[in-house]
């Protein structure tokens, strides 16, 4: 059986990527799996502990991270994010895709460590991105200033990606992130892994 493939997937603060994963997942794929990051932020309505996050204290969350837990972590707007490198490894060994939903430093964290392919969600446009975060309802005009601010930092480095894709129709945006996914089973490494019986009939 071929390894799995890790996903990092990066973009600005409402650009949909959290949605566009969702979407992605809810299709069945019994090979994909998404990454649970742990975190030191309050949950937000609606999230749930083990599902959206692992939530912990700060306290324990520099334990974890002093102790090598981590395959990654990151400090962002004050609060501290971090992957289980154990987890993970698992994960690809077992064959299956992971999702890791990440911003660019952690994701360029990850790559130093282990082999990744790197999407970016854009906006199609600053003006729409801002749209998108005043529709959340979930922060007031400075942080969303603030997360605008932070947003056209994080853009600026869309060229460590492997993978751009525009979200501004969202089933278009969703159809090429399958479309990532399914192009990378197809890669001669992964044939072999998967279908390396037939490939030995093939040739007699």
């Amino acid at each position: 059986m071929a390894q799995g493939t890790l996903f990092t997937i990066s973009a600005p603060s409402g650009a949909g990527k959290t949605s566009l994963v969702n979407a992605l997942l809810a299709q069945g794929d019994a090979r994909l799996c998404v990454s649970v990051s742990h975190t030191t932020r309050s949950k937000r309505p609606g999230e749930v502990d083990g599902v959206n996050y692992h939530f912990v204290d700060r306290e324990a969350f520099l334990r974890m991270r002093d102790a090598g837990t981590f395959l990654e972590s990151a400090e962002v707007f004050g609060n501290l994010y971090g992957t289980s490198a154990v987890w993970v490894q698992e994960q690809l060994d077992l064959g299956r895709d992971v999702i890791l939903e990440i911003d660019w430093q952690g994701a360029a964290q990850v790559r130093q460590l282990i082999a990744t392919k790197h999407i970016f969600i854009l906006p199609p446009s600053l003006e729409t991105l801002e749209q998108r975060l005043t529709g959340r309802g979930q922060d007031d005009a400075d942080t969303i200033a603030r997360r605008m601010q932070q947003a056209r930092n994080e853009i600026s480095h869309y060229g460590d990606a492997d993978y751009l894709v525009i979200n501004d129709d969202f089933n278009s945006a969703l159809d090429d992130l399958r479309a990532i996914v399914r192009a990378s089973r197809l890669e001669r490494h992964y044939q072999q892994g998967n279908r390396g019986d037939l490939l030995q009939k093939l040739l007699g």
